[in-house]
């Protein structure tokens, strides 16, 4: 049986976009995706090209992660990007929580923030010639939706004004196992989040979480957990959507045991 070749690493789209100057835009949550993601791409990208881009979600983030993607970048620029509203004033004015099917936390409170910084910063900065390279830490292995996402794609609404625009996910390939290696070998520990039994640094509390870590959410941010309780008492909506044939379960029941 023949065995498929591995595509080539980096792409020769990203090489010759690299030689052209381009931007290369990483945006940092602060998870382990994101830190080793940065580590791979400064194997093949000079540093002077490199921005990262950090969406601040307020009050829902973990502490301290701004923090620590300063403590990993190793003196590369931080541009913190920061949306009108948090997820919780969000969801107050919407009625309604984000869902798989209209993930507005996503693209209200993180991309669109993040693509407003970096059209700033080209505007700013010429020698770029409006390359861009937005780098974004998805990886194949989450889940079958993100598996057939293109390793890189044109950014139709960005290459606009000149801009040439590009979305590359450098780690899709990369295994969860494959990116702890990454961050050890390089003398990083990955977010505080991780060592205290969480297996995403999200939103302290997604709908896409799993039920253990929205129970480790619980015990590490009650207070945070009551004003997620109070939006749900006033939209009467729930953060987690019901199983197929289960009744809603409030959050704070939810992780209750």
């Amino acid at each position: 049986m023949n065995t498929p070749t591995p595509a080539r690493w980096p792409p020769p789209d990203i090489l010759r976009l690299r030689d052209a100057g381009a931007l290369f835009a990483v945006s940092h949550s602060g998870g382990k995706d994101s830190q080793a993601m940065l580590l791979r791409l400064r194997t093949v990208i000079p540093d002077q090209l490199i921005v990262v881009f950090h969406a601040h979600l307020g009050r829902v983030e973990w502490p301290g992660t701004i923090e620590h993607i300063r403590a990993t970048i190793g003196g590369l620029p931080l541009v913190v990007a920061t949306a009108r509203r948090d997820l919780l004033t969000m969801t107050r004015e919407r009625g309604r929580w984000p869902s798989p099917a209209q993930r507005q936390c996503t693209s209200d409170l993180k991309r669109g923030p993040i693509e407003r910084e970096v059209r700033r910063w080209l505007r700013d900065r010429r020698e770029h010639g409006g390359r861009v390279v937005s780098c974004i830490g998805l990886r194949a292995d989450e889940s079958p939706r993100r598996a057939h996402a293109p390793e890189l794609a044109r950014n139709a609404s960005g290459s606009r004004a000149g801009r040439d625009w590009r979305t590359w996910l450098p780690i899709h390939r990369l295994s969860a196992q494959a990116v702890f290696l990454t961050i050890r070998s390089a003398g990083q520990r990955p977010h505080w989040v991780y060592e205290a039994g969480l297996s995403r640094c999200s939103c302290s509390f997604c709908f896409m979480a799993s039920r253990a870590d929205l129970k480790s959410a619980a015990r590490l941010r009650p207070d945070l957990l009551a004003e997620y309780d109070a939006v749900e008492r006033e939209t009467g909506q729930t953060l987690v959507m019901p199983r197929r044939g289960r009744s809603p379960e409030r959050l704070i029941d939810l992780v209750q045991d």
